[in-house]
C-alpha cells in the first residue's frame, strides 16, 4: 500500500486518463473518496455523465465530466 506522499508523486506522473478511479480522482479533485462516493450515491453525480461502470462493476469518474459538473455549479 502506497503512503500519501508516495501516492501524490505518483499522480504527477500518470498521463491523463478520460476516466480514473475513485482513489485517484479524488487525489487530482481534493474530494475524499467518501464525498465522491456520496455525490454518486445521492444522484448528484450521474452514471454516464460524471461516472461510469466498468463490465466488472468499477466505478471511474470521468474528469471531462467532473470539468463540467464544477463549472456548473459555479454558475
Amino acid at each position: 500500500m502506497l503512503n500519501t506522499a508516495e501516492r501524490q508523486a505518483m499522480a504527477a506522473q500518470v498521463a491523463p486518463a478520460p476516466y480514473v478511479t475513485i482513489a485517484l480522482a479524488a487525489l487530482i479533485t481534493g474530494l475524499t473518496e467518501k464525498a465522491i462516493r456520496r455525490k454518486i450515491e445521492d444522484g448528484k453525480w450521474l452514471e454516464g455523465r460524471e461516472y461510469r461502470k466498468s463490465p466488472d462493476g468499477g466505478i471511474f469518474i470521468s474528469m471531462k465530466g467532473y470539468q463540467q459538473w464544477v463549472e456548473k455549479e459555479q454558475g
